[in-house]
């Protein structure tokens, strides 16, 4: 018959050392506190504590990614827009996020939210939707500087969408629409001022040779005759009569 008193101290042991020994994995860290005084951070691997005097609370070390939640941002320029980010953080130092702070991840995506929308307050439209590489460093190096007291790295910041209402769309699609028909208007005028450039050169050329002008008058004829299938009677008209009428032209186009 087994003496179940005889096997009190060896099963006191025995939970005795399975308090008194604990096993982090590689990216976690016990924070222990002895008589409630923080004493430092153990682990990886096999580490012992006192049962009963130490209290150990595990930190994950790896990077936590928060998606934080879409915020209403009024703009520079008066523009309500819809923003989210994601968040990526790390515990640098365990003993920090557990001490200076009572919950680092509820802070950090409250932090997150409100630098957020202070941000992006006060720049104006075009550069939220231009400058988004930008306002991710700026956003991660405020963030940063903010959480270092809770032992916290933010590695990075990105922001992921961009809503606009609907009458800001229409009027971005407006804009767009006018500044292309301005490149059109702008690439069609530089096209007349080329075509007029050559015009008149070409009608010096042929005020300097009448004839010139004359076998083309012919040509033009000849082409027309053929395009349009018509017969085309001309009536005969003197050199100095055209010579007259290209200096006229010629004129013209250089007042031009």
């Amino acid at each position: 018959m087994i003496d179940i008193a005889s096997l009190l101290p060896l099963l006191l042991i025995v939970i005795i050392l399975f308090q008194a020994v604990k096993i982090p994995r590689e990216y976690e860290r016990l924070v222990v506190f002895r008589l409630g005084r923080f004493t430092g951070f153990k682990g990886p691997g096999l580490t012992l504590v006192i049962p009963l005097i130490d209290q150990v609370q595990s930190m994950d070390l790896r990077i936590i990614t928060i998606d934080v939640q879409k915020q209403a941002v009024i703009t520079r320029d008066n523009v309500t827009v819809d923003v989210d980010a994601v968040l990526y953080y790390r515990v640098v130092d365990p003993g920090k996020a557990v001490v200076q702070v009572e919950n680092y991840r509820v802070a950090t995506s409250l932090l997150a939210q409100t630098t957020l929308r202070d941000v992006l307050g006060q720049i104006e439209l075009d550069d939220l939707l231009s400058k988004r590489e930008e306002l991710n460093i700026k956003l991660q190096e405020i963030l940063d500087r903010q959480t270092d007291p809770w032992g916290i790295k933010v590695t990075g910041v990105t922001l992921r969408d961009v809503s606009l209402p609907d009458t800001m769309l229409r009027a971005i699609a407006k804009q767009a629409e006018a500044e292309r028909e301005k490149r059109a208007r702008i690439i069609l005028a530089d096209g007349e001022l080329q075509a007029s450039a050559t015009m008149t050169e070409a009608a010096k050329l042929y005020g300097e040779a009448p004839v010139a002008i004359k076998l083309r008058e012919l040509q033009t004829l000849a082409e027309i005759a053929r395009e349009k299938n018509l017969i085309v009677v001309t009536t005969g008209s003197d050199v100095g009569g055209t010579t007259g009428t290209v200096a006229g032209l010629t004129k013209a186009f250089e007042e031009r």
